[in-house]
């Protein structure tokens, strides 16, 4: 028969493996933008154990100073510990920068689907040494009507990373992931 469990006696939680963290990280929701998740916004760079052996989570924030951050890193370091890796890191790195490519298309439809209209993700530019670099100037779609006849609104949105843009079909105002 087993013993009853001490006052502060904790059983021991199996080491789940990078691939099982990595996937549970990037199901963790964007506190500002619970609707999707760390991984398909593009924040999780790696997971994999570094040089001594700790697993260690890379992210990269969507920019310098996110107010998300604190609670980003702190859900991470709760999965982790659930994942019996109370040791492990998480690290921020900041180069290669985040941009908005990094959203996967799911993420885009995501965004979408609440009324954030995603930029859309950068043309391949192909140049020749002599050759003009080309430029292409195009409006984002309403998420609503789906027109591109759509216009700025504010500088500022909900969050540091959003502006707010106005659709001149439909009259809706609507969030915009900056692009960056």
């Amino acid at each position: 028969m087993n013993a009853p469990m001490e006052a502060g006696e904790r059983t021991a939680v199996p080491r789940r493996p990078a691939e099982e963290v990595r996937a549970r990280v990037e199901a963790l929701p964007d506190p500002e933008l619970p609707m999707i998740g760390l991984g398909d916004l593009g924040v999780v760079n790696s997971v994999a154990p570094a040089a001594d052996g700790v697993l260690e989570v890379e992210i990269t924030p969507t920019f310098l100073g996110c107010p998300a951050l604190p609670a980003i890193t702190s859900a991470v370091e709760e999965v982790l510990a659930a994942c019996g890796h109370p040791d492990g890191r998480v690290r921020q790195v900041l180069s290669p920068p985040w941009t908005t490519d990094r959203i996967t298309p799911a993420g885009r439809e995501k965004l979408a689907a609440h009324g954030i209209a995603p930029p859309a993700p950068a043309p391949a530019v192909t140049t020749t040494p002599d050759g003009p670099v080309p430029v292409e100037l195009g409006t984002v779609p309403c998420p609503h009507c789906g027109s591109r006849a759509t216009r700025p609104h504010s500088p500022f949105g909900a969050t540091r990373c959003q502006s707010v843009l106005r659709c001149t079909a439909c009259r809706e105002t609507f969030p915009h992931l900056t692009a960056l």
